[in-house]
């Protein structure tokens, strides 16, 4: 069965939101910013200790989506199904080293469908995997800038100051502090570099700009200053039960609890280092943020932030990395400003990356290519408490066994490979996924057993279909 939409499908859609062209002169821009292994552990999420005053205003700008989820916990497979619209199932890119175009061919990605509308498109940094940039096409397409401090960053991987957790991701757990101003940074030069184009394009033909940053993804490299507001002995770890690995499926973990010989003060100088790096994004963040005010930008631009995936700080006992189906690896952060639409508001209604595309195009009044396997969330951002998705999927390969994952507003399930090796995690109850409903007894009471029944439909390459709203 095929998974992308049949016309049937398409109909079945909720009716379009207003086009923003009505009554504007020309298409609305974009700025995109992309962020690499940024998990919800930010202000406007409701953590304590982050210090991200830059994504939080952008927040008061437009909609925060609580709820959205990355289709793969792994960069290339995330960012190919956002850039494409289309689902692993349907990419086949389960990996950082399958080219996206190896099953989908000559699919028109997101940015190429704004150039073929009209638009200047530019991105300076990492929004497809670093590796095949060149897959996607772009007016302007220039890496983070390779100079001196490149190469400070590849001598951090080297002196890996911190401990090693598995190979998983390629790097080490590692992190060291700068003496650079923030624009001899990669990332502070991609959000000049955007400034610098932006400004040069403000009475041109309408811009799709991308920043693609590399923080907080590791090595933790920052100017000092940033590592100076996280002290480690400051930092709190995770509290989790001791038998919290006792109901999880192994496969569903990505190391061991013995794989990992870090210390608890290694476990705070970790955690501080993300949030460091977090923090130096976000005044990166700042940068364009600021440009958009100073050029009164906000009544014909379009600004999203988004990240490929979440991303592990020792939950469930000493994981750390994405590669996993728990909340913390496969919810991601979200925010869309528009013009004339909800601003400062969150929204609890369950998104996807594949709903970025079809969003987009129909807040610029660009219409689709076909077979898009999103929705545009442009009516959420009109009225975010309007009846929604019933669930959000993600899968991840943990060696040859694919597991599938569905989110709901209450429950997580994931089966891999089969129903007999599952999790059911209540988040109403359980928030942090320790009590697998599954396990041994618990698997037998009638209520688990329903739910699961209910939840096994929107698993499998076309189950996605059934989640879909109603018209109306």
């Amino acid at each position: 069965m095929s998974n992308r939409l049949s016309r049937r499908d398409v109909l079945k859609l909720p009716a379009a939101a207003p086009s923003l062209l009505r009554g504007a002169a020309t298409k609305p821009n974009v700025l995109m910013i992309a962020c690499d292994d940024l998990n919800t552990r930010i202000g406007c999420w409701g953590d304590p200790v982050a210090k991200t005053p830059n994504i939080d205003r952008l927040a008061a700008h437009g909609v925060r989506f609580e709820r959205a989820y990355c289709h793969y916990p792994l960069c290339n497979p995330s960012r190919t199904a956002l850039l494409s619209g289309l689902r692993p199932d349907t990419t086949r890119v389960f990996d950082n080293r399958t080219p996206p175009r190896t099953t989908i061919g000559n699919v028109t990605f997101l940015p190429e469908w704004f150039g073929q509308n009209g638009y200047f498109t530019a991105k300076i940094g990492k929004v497809a995997h670093g590796a095949f940039e060149d897959a996607v096409k772009w007016d302007i397409s220039r890496p983070a800038t390779p100079g001196p401090n490149a190469r400070r960053e590849a001598g951090a991987r080297k002196r890996a100051n911190g401990k090693q957790t598995g190979e998983e991701g390629g790097i080490k757990l590692s992190w060291t502090h700068t003496d650079n101003k923030d624009e001899d940074e990669p990332d502070g030069h991609t959000a000049r570099q955007i400034v610098e184009i932006l400004e040069q394009r403000l009475n041109g033909q309408p811009f799709f700009l991308a920043a693609g940053f590399h923080k907080p993804h590791l090595p933790w490299v920052a100017p000092k200053r940033y590592f100076e507001m996280y002290p480690p002995e400051q930092i709190h770890l995770p509290e989790t039960p001791a038998n919290d690995r006792d109901d999880i499926p192994p496969i569903a973990l990505t190391h061991t609890a013995g794989d990992d010989q870090l210390t608890d003060l290694d476990k705070k100088k970790c955690i501080a280092s993300y949030h460091a790096c977090t923090t130096f994004l976000d005044t990166q963040i700042g940068v364009l943020i600021d440009a958009v005010d100073r050029h009164k930008l906000w009544d014909n631009t379009v600004v999203i932030l988004w990240a490929d995936h979440g991303w592990h700080l020792d939950e469930h006992l000493g994981l750390w990395r994405k590669m996993t189906v728990f909340e913390e690896a496969s919810h991601v952060p979200l925010i869309i400003a528009a013009p004339g639409m909800q601003r400062g508001v969150a929204c609890t209604r369950l998104t996807e990356w594949t709903d970025v595309y079809p969003t987009l195009t129909q807040l610029c009044g660009l219409g689709n290519p076909p077979g898009l396997e999103g929705i545009s969330l442009a009516p959420l951002l009109r009225d975010p408490a309007r009846p929604w998705k019933k669930a959000a999927s993600t899968v991840v390969m943990h060696g040859k066994t694919l597991g599938r994952s569905v989110r709901t507003d209450r429950y997580r399930y994931t089966e891999w490979g089969s129903a007999q090796v599952a999790e059911l995690y209540d988040h109403e109850e359980d928030p942090h996924e320790f009590t697998n409903l599954v396990f041994g007894d618990r698997g037998r009471d009638p209520k688990a057993a329903k739910v699961r029944e209910e939840l096994a439909r929107y698993l499998g390459p076309g189950g996605w279909k059934m989640a879909l709203p109603t018209a109306g």
